[in-house]
């Protein structure tokens, strides 16, 4: 049951990232993911980074309440939240920005429409007439032009 609790939670979160993507960092706190797509900062951070810190605070607590008597579902919760966030940071930060230059090329389908998908993202600087706003789950038509090659 720990188990699925934590697959559930790690799928649910793509659906809470679109949202806080769409309706917070695009929205109201656009003035701290700014900067991710108009590269003004220098240097290796970013303002942008502060919501690993924001994302970190609900499964931090999680997992403390989690384990105050016994380990219970909460902690499981703080677990998939967690497990999601660092497929996030693989994925996003290294894998798409290359903030670390470990996988720079790839034939995988599935990566190279994430890839392609984040970049449509990215295309517009301003908050407004964004798209693309999910991680691990993109338009289908991204995932088409990667799948559909040799048909």
């Amino acid at each position: 049951m720990n188990f699925l609790i934590v697959i559930v939670v790690f799928i649910a979160m793509e659906g809470a990232t679109w949202v806080i993507h769409k309706y917070v960092m695009h929205g109201f706190l656009w003035v701290l993911h700014r900067d991710h797509h108009d590269h003004s900062t220098d240097g290796p951070l970013e303002r942008n980074d502060l919501f690993f810190v924001i994302f970190a605070i609900p499964a931090i607590l999680l997992f403390y309440l989690g384990v105050q008597q016994g380990v219970n579902y909460l902690f499981y919760i703080g677990l998939g939240i967690t497990l999601y966030g660092m497929a996030y940071f693989m994925v996003h930060d290294i894998f798409i920005h290359q903030r670390a230059k470990v996988i720079k090329k790839t034939e995988n389908p599935y990566l190279l429409a994430i890839r392609r998908a984040h970049k449509q993202h990215h295309k517009h600087l301003g908050k407004e007439e964004g798209e693309c706003f999910g991680f691990l789950w993109v338009p289908i038509k991204y995932f088409k032009m990667y799948f559909n090659k040799n048909k």
